[in-house]
């Protein structure tokens, strides 16, 4: 049976007592959404700032104060592949470390390659922060991608090549891998959801697509909470 818990909206006992975290790097990539399920009170907003270190700290500080039961985060992404379009939406399965290591001589090493870290050192598999809960929350069967995480913005031409021949990632982001560290240590489920905003490596702003990336992916959002009322 539904169950009613304010402002007349009606919910299933299973949804109604999830406590959900939405988070994102700035409150432009949210906003829309935040407008939308602003009256369901099982769910909160959150900015943890840009970068990985600011949303690891703000995600561990948002845990141990709100015991979720899903933190789902919400942003946009560069995407390596120019054949898709920009403004598409994706989930991302495995996240990537991209610019922690060392570059010697030409040459990335990663955490794992320099062998300060175990490919399997908890939480990683196989030097990847694989979501384990993405197919149970992926109800709108959206691509599932690889992703890489990193604290310099990728530009270079040979930096690009060197990722994806190493890497193969479809999309770039900030903050990713930050959520998938802090999840999988603390065993909290989580998603992520990226638009697609730009090229990896192209620096004109004017052929970004920001605004459509950050609406679809909002939509994205609004769909998935809405599937699982």
């Amino acid at each position: 049976m539904p169950l009613e818990i304010s402002n007349g909206i009606c919910f299933s006992p299973t949804f109604a007592f999830m406590k959900i975290l939405i988070v994102s790097a700035t409150e432009m990539e949210i906003e829309p959404a935040n407008v939308q399920l602003k009256n369901f009170t099982n769910i909160s907003f959150y900015i943890t700032g840009v970068g990985m270190l600011a949303t690891a700290v703000s995600l561990t500080k948002l845990v141990i104060k709100h015991q979720p039961d899903l933190i789902i985060q919400v942003g946009i992404a560069g995407c390596f592949d120019t054949s898709i379009d920009l403004g598409k939406v994706v989930l991302v399965q495995e996240e990537i470390m991209g610019d922690t290591g060392v570059e010697e001589n030409g040459e990335w090493k990663d955490l794992f390659q320099t062998k300060f870290i175990a490919p399997y050192d908890a939480p990683f598999t196989n030097g990847r922060l694989i979501n384990k809960h993405l197919s149970e929350y992926n109800k709108l069967q959206l691509p599932a991608v690889t992703a890489l995480t990193v604290n310099e913005i990728t530009t270079r031409a040979e930096r690009i090549v060197q990722l994806k021949a190493l890497y193969n990632p479809l999309i770039e982001s900030m903050e990713g891998a930050a959520l998938h560290y802090v999840g999988n240590d603390l065993n909290i489920p989580y998603l992520q959801i990226r638009g697609l905003s730009n090229y990896i490596g192209e620096r004109d702003k004017s052929k970004w697509k920001i605004k459509e990336a950050v609406e679809n992916a909002n939509k994205v959002l609004l769909e998935i909470i809405y599937s699982m009322v």
